[in-house]
C-alpha cells in the first residue's frame, strides 16, 4: 500500500523574533543576554479582556499561533491536535505553588491549578476551535516536539487523519531560568534561553499554498558515529534519498560546550560537504526549540531562499536560492537524537 505524502500547509510562531511574521529572514532581532522572553503580540486583538485575564501567557500564545496556522491553511477545526512541551505551563505552576507556600491551603485559586497541567495546552486549543478528534500531549524534555511531529506524521501516513495541528510550546519564567542556569549553563556568545510557541498544520492533501513536504521523521535515544551513519542512511533511504540529495543540514547548535563539540564531530564525519545552517542564535534554546527549526526550514523552502543569517560559516554566507531539501538534525549531549527531512514541493 502506498503511503500518503504529508505536507506542512502553514505555520506560525511567537518567539524571540517579531511575532506572527517572517521578519527574521531579513531583519532578525539580535539578543545579547542569556535570556529573552518571547515577543508577544497585542492580545487585545485576539481575546476579550475577561478571557485574557484568565489565561497564562503560554496558553494565549498557543491559541493565537494555532488560530493563525489554521486560518492560513483554510481549516476551521483540525482532525487531530498534537502538542509537544517540555515543562508545560510553568507560570501557572509557580503561581499555584507560591500560593501554597505563602498561604497554605486556604486561598488557592483553582484556575492556576487547572492551567498548570501539561495537557491543558492541547485541550484549550481543542475547546477554542471545537475539535473533538484525537488529542495528545508529549512531554519528553528535549524531544517533546519531535515526538508530537512523529505521531502526526504516522497518523496521516496511515490514513487515520487527513490533517493535524502540531505545536511546540514552552515558556520560561525568570525563576525557572535561574534554576536551569544552575543545572545546565549555556556558553555565552552563541545562543540564549527563550520561549517557544510554534504551530504547524500538517495535511495529507497537497494544495498550491503548502509550505513544503514532510518526507520523514525519526527519533532515537543515544548512538555513536557509526550507528548514526547507519541510521541516517536508512532514514534517507526510507524517504527515497541519499546524502547527495540533501542541499543543507540544519542543526540545533546552542553554544553549550558538549553540544557544540558533538555537532562539529557529526558534521566532519557525515555532513562535511553540506551547507551548515543553525537557528537557535535567533530563536533561542528551549525544550521545544526544534519546532522553530522546522518552521524556519519550511519557510525557507516556501520562499526558495536561505537567508544569510542562518549560515554557520559566516565567511560562506550569502542568500542561497533554488534549494530543494533540508535535513534537520538535533541531539542533546548525545541523547535524544532526531532526524527530520523536508522538501520543496515538486522535488
Amino acid at each position: 500500500m502506498n503511503k500518503a505524502k504529508i505536507y506542512i500547509a502553514s505555520g506560525a510562531q511567537i518567539t524571540a523574533q517579531a511575532p506572527l511574521c517572517d521578519d527574521w529572514m531579513t531583519e532578525p532581532l539580535r539578543v545579547d543576554s542569556d535570556y529573552a522572553a518571547a515577543q508577544d503580540p497585542d492580545y487585545r486583538q485576539f481575546f476579550p479582556p475577561n478571557e485574557a485575564r484568565r489565561l497564562g501567557k503560554i496558553l494565549k500564545r498557543a491559541i493565537v499561533v494555532s488560530r493563525r496556522a489554521m486560518e492560513q491553511a483554510g481549516i476551521a477545526a483540525p482532525d487531530a491536535i498534537i502538542t509537544g512541551t517540555g515543562f508545560g505551563c510553568i507560570e501557572n505552576t509557580e503561581l499555584f505553588l507560591k500560593a501554597l507556600v505563602n498561604d497554605g491551603e486556604e486561598f488557592l485559586k483553582p484556575t492556576h491549578f487547572m492551567q498548570s497541567t501539561h495537557n491543558t495546552i492541547s485541550s484549550l486549543i481543542a475547546i477554542n476551535c471545537g475539535c473533538h478528534g484525537y488529542n495528545s500531549t508529549y512531554s519528553h524534555r528535549h524531544i517533546s516536539f519531535e515526538s508530537a511531529l512523529a505521531d502526526a506524521f504516522i497518523r496521516l501516513r496511515n490514513g487515520l487523519n487527513i490533517n493535524a495541528l502540531v505545536g511546540g510550546h514552552d515558556e520560561l519564567t525568570p525563576d525557572f531560568h535561574i534554576m536551569l542556569q544552575r543545572i545546565d549553563p549555556l556558553c555565552a556568545g552563541r545562543s540564549f534561553r527563550s520561549e517557544t510557541a510554534v504551530a504547524l498544520m500538517l495535511t495529507a492533501q497537497e494544495t498550491p499554498d503548502v509550505m513544503c513536504r514532510l518526507d520523514n521523521v525519526e527519533t532515537f535515544y543515544t548512538t555513536n558515529v557509526n550507528e548514526l551513519k547507519h541510521s541516517l542512511e536508512r532514514f534517507l533511504a526510507s524517504a527515497g534519498y541519499g546524502l547527495d540529495d540533501i542541499d543543507a543540514v540544519m542543526t540545533g547548535n546552542n553554544g553549550g560546550e558538549a553540544n557544540e563539540r558533538l555537532y562539529d564531530y557529526w558534521y566532519s564525519e557525515l555532513f562535511a560537504e553540506h551547507k551548515r545552517l543553525h537557528y537557535k542564535h535567533l530563536f533561542g534554546e528551549s525544550f521545544t526549540s526544534p519546532a522553530s527549526g522546522v518552521y524556519v526550514a519550511a519557510t525557507c523552502l516556501k520562499n526558495s531562499l536561505i537567508p544569510a543569517n542562518l549560515f554557520m560559516d559566516e565567511s560562506a554566507a550569502g542568500q542561497q536560492t533554488g534549494i530543494r531539501r533540508i535535513l534537520l538534525y538535533h541531539q542533546t549531549e548525545n541523547k535524544n537524537h532526531s532526524l527530520i527531512i523536508v522538501s520543496k514541493c515538486g522535488n
